[in-house]
């Protein structure tokens, strides 16, 4: 039987679509929000920090090629309490984060068919749920279909709207000062993080090592062309008060009124996509951190391959619940999950610094280190959710080690 290769192609789609998301659907209006014009900046800097950091993940992957993700580098760097904590940093955010994915889609359903967010938020949350209770699991060709639906999406609104932009709208460029430079890539972080897939997908790029480098290197290419077009363009064309949903804006400058109710269907498929797959994967992890002492043991069952971890699933939904409930500020939830996921970003640079052999490759995973260590100061006092987390995970470790003790006779 022929092994299965990720192709150049495929990895690329793979590499672009754990970078991008739905997300990018209101950030250029948060941002703006926070920062006005000078929005391009925090942008900038950030792509500024992708590289090193994709590249450094790029270099894990191809020396540990069967790594399991942040948690399992950082448990092999600094022991099984650090991946504990980095396991919960991502287990964690989840919960928050699809909730405020559903919450963009919602947005976008309540702008563009007039169905109320908050319920289609419910619907897009239930039906992703109901789909990983099925065992349904949405398929690797679906996947790449859903990321090449919103490249196409957010290409046709900056190729489209571009003619159309006003130097004024970048006037004042800083009102905020740089302290709105910073609140604005303090949210920016949701479209930042990702890059550590690469290092888990090595072992199955039909190149090996080089095919991971390219594929890496294509997608910061992609990457930041999108980001770039986006911000200057949304800002350009919009202005700083841009609404909430910009790129049904930049779409309806650019196409017309028909691309209103493309766009609200556009919008749910790829929110349905992202939640999904990150439920499904939460729900792996949760039952992996059961069965490693960091979860009480009960969420182990059906972690195996082939089973669906219904207990961690059901802790999932469980704790998406109050999360949706008082979720009045969507900004707030993003920088929340933000602030999580640049700490997992953070620990993972961090783990290469000590894994990876002395030579460019560490000097590059040095630098990550530095510029994610201030991608963490911008996330301010939302840090406090992962210190919270970490807590947690310390204390459930050691309340299992307790209970898992014997005592000599």
């Amino acid at each position: 039987m022929t092994e299965h290769r990720i192709g150049a192609g495929q990895g690329t789609a793979l590499l672009v679509g754990a970078v991008l998301g739905p997300g990018m659907l209101v950030l250029p209006h948060l941002a703006a929000s926070a920062a006005g014009p000078a929005s391009v900046l925090a942008w900038a800097g950030l792509l500024a920090l992708s590289v090193p950091v994709a590249l450094t993940f790029a270099a894990l992957g191809a020396r540990y090629p069967d790594g399991g993700g942040v948690a399992s580098f950082a448990g092999l760097a600094f022991g099984r309490h650090a991946a504990a904590v980095v396991g919960w940093w991502f287990y964690g955010a989840v919960p928050i984060g699809t909730v405020a994915g559903a919450l963009i889609g919602g947005q976008y359903v309540e702008a563009t068919l007039g169905v109320n967010a908050a319920l289609a938020a419910c619907l897009i949350l239930a039906a992703a749920f109901a789909a990983n209770a099925a065992g349904l699991r949405t398929s690797g060709r679906l996947q790449i279909g859903f990321v090449a639906l919103l490249v196409a999406l957010l290409a046709a609104a900056v190729i489209t709207a571009a003619p159309h932009t006003d130097p004024a709208n970048f006037t004042p460029f800083a009102p905020y000062g740089a302290g709105g430079v910073a609140s604005a890539a303090g949210v920016l972080m949701f479209a930042f993080v990702g890059w550590e897939a690469a290092s888990h997908l090595s072992a199955e790029f039909a190149g090996g090592k080089n095919g991971l480098v390219r594929a890496t290197v294509v997608t910061l290419v992609v990457i930041a062309l999108l980001y770039a077009g986006v911000s200057v363009t949304s800002v350009g064309v919009l202005g700083p008060h841009m609404p909430d949903v910009p790129l049904t804006a930049m779409l309806e400058i650019g196409i017309g009124p028909a691309a209103r109710p493309v766009t609200g269907v556009v919008a749910v498929l790829l929110t349905f996509g992202a939640v999904n797959t990150y439920i499904a994967g939460a729900a792996r992890l949760g039952a992996a951190l059961a069965r490693d002492g960091a979860l009480p043991g009960w969420f182990a069952r059906g972690g195996a391959p082939g089973l669906t971890p219904y207990r961690s699933l059901g802790l999932l939904a469980v704790l998406c619940v109050p999360v949706l409930v008082w979720a009045v500020d969507l900004d707030l939830l993003m920088r929340a999950t933000s602030a999580c996921l640049a700490a997992v970003t953070g620990a993972g640079v961090a783990a290469a610094v000590r894994m990876l052999p002395a030579g460019p490759h560490r000097t590059t995973a040095v630098v990550g280190v530095g510029l994610s260590l201030v991608a963490l100061a911008f996330c301010g006092a939302y840090l406090v959710v992962p210190a919270v987390l970490a807590l947690v995970a310390l204390g459930v470790l050691k309340a299992n080690a307790r209970r898992s003790y014997k005592f000599p006779l």
